[in-house]
């Protein structure tokens, strides 16, 4: 299988490894429509870095995601954050390494969310929804929607929803026209959960939350 062909699907679902104080997020991908088992999506720091993380904030420090094929192991997408402080930018580079795009949080909003660019800088979406019902939606300049990410589904997979952080990542039609787009929208989904959630500091046990959502 190649890259275009992972990211040529309508629906995606994402599974979540279960493990006691992990230091290092890992999810299944899959087809959610068929159940295929496409690849999978994990945090790959240096060690220096994971053992830090149970010390400090984990949501304010640098963070890589690598999505790889579960053919051959080849990483096909890299999500890459840097240092957070005000505003969290989050890269996301493709099989060769070249910049597909970017992610930015909103700040100084009443609600926040993040805007997807591509590698040239245009915006090409903006991620809207909430925490409480775990609704997001990917929507264009026009406000035309692309996919959204939900925990709330009813199709032939709904079986694979289990008490784990699983969710799935359904993209339109127009979302799926471009492969580059396609792979974007799934970073993107991706990012919500493992670059941008609420995350608990296993120090303190006190709940952060990286940024809140406007309610579509």
């Amino acid at each position: 299988m190649d890259s275009t062909q992972l990211f040529n699907r309508h629906a995606y679902f994402i599974r979540e490894h279960i493990g006691f104080l992990k230091l290092k997020d890992t999810f299944d991908v899959l087809d959610a429509e068929t159940k295929e088992h496409l690849g999978y999506a994990t945090e790959e720091n240096p060690a220096w870095l994971n053992w830090t993380r149970l010390l400090l904030q984990k949501h304010r420090m640098p963070t890589t995601v690598v999505v790889r094929r579960l053919s051959d192991n080849a990483a096909v997408l890299r999500l890459k954050r840097g240092w957070r402080f005000l505003r969290s930018r989050v890269e996301v580079l493709d099989e060769h390494n070249e910049l597909l795009g970017y992610f930015e949080s909103k700040i100084l909003t009443l609600g926040g969310g993040f805007h997807v660019y591509n590698a040239h800088g245009a915006r090409i979406a903006d991620i809207k929804g909430n925490w409480i019902g775990w609704d997001f939606r990917f929507l264009d300049a026009a406000g035309q929607e692309l996919g959204l990410v939900t925990k709330k589904w009813a199709g032939a997979g709904r079986e694979l929803f289990t008490t784990a952080d699983n969710y799935l990542i359904s993209l339109s039609d127009r979302g799926t026209a471009q492969p580059a787009t396609a792979a974007l929208l799934l970073a993107a989904g991706l990012a919500i959960d493992t670059l941008y959630k609420e995350t608990r500091s296993q120090a303190t046990g006190t709940l952060t939350q990286d940024f809140t959502y406007t309610p579509a």
